[in-house]
């Protein structure tokens, strides 16, 4: 027995609305065609516990007191987002990579993230990193998330508080909050291609809603 006409349509409709904002398109895309940015700003001490104490990363060494690294400027769609675009831009030199390590953590996050997003900015090497260096220096990184001394369970609602705190000119829809295995991920900050602060897509809205996420301190 064949099923309702009306029911497939129902059904395609609600796989639809649940896949669909959160996808990225097609790999390949055209270089520049986008609409704004996401700038994605990674707590490092959560990131060293998740992944980088595995691969001995040298911004988790005891010490480093790395707090918002940046993880990546990243070109978007008001729908989803373009990745490893078509682009005639020269990859960037060892050089490049290596002097995003203050802020990034090392070179090769620098390289996975031109690869990646930088080459679909439809800028050169060197100026999507110059461009992702400003765009992390103009957002204020909250002091009194660095003077924890011990890891702490808290809303995240209260890490987007913070950077709202520091950055008067930031509003609440222009930045979420993401956690993964519980814990505080990332924030993340939606700027306009000349990046000046803007409303994120409903895609990048989908905040973190724990209550107790776990937040280290710094090492």
């Amino acid at each position: 027995m064949r099923p309702c006409p009306r029911v497939v349509t129902l059904w395609i409709g609600l796989l639809l609305a649940a896949l669909g904002p959160g996808q990225a398109h097609a790999d390949g895309e055209k270089a520049g065609a986008f609409d704004y940015y996401v700038l994605a700003l990674s707590w490092s001490p959560n990131w060293c516990l998740r992944e980088g104490d595995a691969r001995e990363a040298a911004e988790c060494a005891p010490g480093a007191a790395r707090g918002w690294t940046l993880h990546g400027l990243w070109p978007q769609y008001e729908r989803g987002w373009p990745s490893y675009c078509r682009t005639s831009a020269r990859d960037p030199s060892r050089r490049m990579t290596g002097d995003m390590v203050d802020i990034m953590g090392s070179s090769g996050l620098a390289w996975h993230q031109w690869k990646k997003h930088g080459r679909c900015s439809g800028l050169s090497a060197e100026g999507y990193f110059d461009a992702s260096r400003k765009a992390y220096g103009q957002i204020t990184r909250p002091e009194i998330l660095r003077k924890l001394d011990r890891e702490v369970a808290l809303p995240a609602a209260v890490v987007e508080e913070a950077f709202l705190r520091e950055n008067p000119d930031l509003q609440p829809d222009m930045i979420t909050i993401t956690c993964r295995d519980r814990r505080i991920q990332e924030a993340r900050i939606c700027l306009t291609r000349d990046l000046s602060l803007r409303r994120c897509g409903a895609d990048v809205l989908r905040e973190c809603q724990l209550d107790d996420a776990l937040f280290a301190p710094l090492r």
